[in-house]
């Protein structure tokens, strides 16, 4: 198959974001990798506060490359333009009016301030999909408060509580926009439903995501357990549940390994073969699923004193050859040369201005099976003459655009 038959999904879908920092823009960027002519409205002044966003050791400048706003916007075609300016406002309405899908971050009260409501827009495009993402949902008294992914995903929404080990003075800190990218694929998911429903029905939909209901989704086991009376909690030791073969095992040289036998009659007999015990097939402490319940202490026990006698490469070695669902704890850096991440190609490059490659993930869906072919990220304000030609401005008309300040 064609490895970037992929890109091509979204092939002539018009989307026009007015988003900032991660959460939107990460759908953005993924609606871009699919194919999508994603323009992204900045401000002629400031931009996306994300482009001036110091991690990571990366700057903004022509120097070192801000791989996070690369991510978040790559592929994407950038206009700058102030939408507190009247003319500014109808340059927004005339790509409304040739949008599939207007996306959008900022809060209901801005939005409603400069005119962008859903009924605002509606009236010059009466089939937008209107798609906001939003930190705690469009109704209710927190409608309209500020949001970021580690407020309303991670706090709010239950994560940290339910990963945070007792005893610690303070709860886990998340990842960076870990909560956003989540976010992100449900917002982009529910564009693509949107755009599906209007391809078969003709009616356009009003798209919403939260962080906060993104948070509920990815607990959602814990969410049942509460909804059943359940207190959920981090678990605060090995051992607690009735299966020792679901754990997770530290070898001789302090690496880890996972086991996830969650049929473990099943493998037992392979377990004992990999780990050089066949004896332990034959102990009827350890025997079926009940009796290792019934002396999971002394299982447990006898399984970390195997596991500590090899070294971690010895034990990927032997586990490889298994058919069980297992797996190394790996880092960061290890999972980028993972052989399954190369062969899948779940890393991809773009060239940068002076003709390095820029590697970046991918997002985790692919199409055809390949992944999408990446482009860079604009700068700012960098397709603004572009755009304004193709709605049919000339030059004079924008020279006068920029001197009103209209554009950047």
């Amino acid at each position: 198959m064609d490895a970037t038959a992929g890109t091509n999904v979204f092939d002539g879908v018009k989307v026009v974001e007015l988003a900032q920092w991660v959460f939107v823009p990460v759908a953005g960027a993924l609606l871009s990798d699919w194919g999508a002519d994603v323009i992204k409205v900045e401000s002629p002044t400031a931009g996306d506060p994300y482009r001036g966003l110091v991690e990571q050791g990366v700057t903004t400048g022509t120097e070192r490359v801000n791989y996070s706003i690369e991510l978040a916007n790559r592929g994407k075609r950038s206009i700058g333009l102030d939408l507190k300016n009247p003319e500014g406002r109808e340059i927004f309405y005339t790509m409304i009016a040739e949008a599939d899908v207007f996306l959008t971050n900022f809060r209901s009260s801005a939005l409603d301030r400069l005119g962008l409501s859903v009924d605002e827009l509606r009236k010059r495009n009466p089939q937008l999909i209107y798609a906001r993402g939003h930190g705690f949902g469009v109704r209710g008294p927190d409608k309209d408060i500020p949001a970021y992914d580690n407020t309303a995903f991670w706090s709010r929404g239950g994560m940290a509580h339910v990963l945070t080990p007792e005893g610690l003075d303070y709860p886990l800190s998340p990842r960076g926009a870990f909560g956003d990218r989540q976010a992100a694929m449900n917002l982009a998911f529910g564009v693509s439903g949107a755009l599906f429903r209007r391809e078969r029905t003709g009616e356009p939909s009003v798209v919403d995501v939260s962080l906060l209901a993104s948070a509920m989704w990815t607990l959602g086991s814990d969410m049942l357990g509460a909804l059943q009376g359940q207190e959920p909690r981090a678990r605060s030791s090995r051992g607690q549940g009735p299966n020792p073969l679901g754990n997770v095992f530290r070898t001789q040289d302090g690496r880890h390994i996972t086991l996830a036998l969650l049929q473990p009659d099943r493998y037992w007999a392979e377990l004992c073969d990999v780990l050089g015990q066949p004896e332990l097939f034959g102990d009827s402490r350890f025997a079926t699923i009940t009796t290792r319940a019934e002396n999971r202490v002394d299982c447990l026990k006898t399984l970390d004193e195997i596991f500590a006698s090899r070294t971690y490469s010895d034990w990927v070695v032997r586990f490889e050859k298994s058919d069980m669902p297992w797996a190394p704890v790996q880092s960061v850096e290890e999972v980028l040369v993972d052989p399954q991440v190369v062969a899948n190609g779940y890393l991809s490059t773009v060239e940068s201005d002076n003709g390095a490659e820029l590697t970046f993930p991918n997002g985790p869906v692919q199409f055809d099976e390949g992944p999408p072919d990446l482009r860079r990220a604009p700068e700012h304000g960098a397709n603004t003459e572009e755009i304004l030609l193709e709605l049919g401005f000339d030059w004079g008309n924008i020279i006068e655009l920029k001197e009103r300040h209209a554009v950047m």
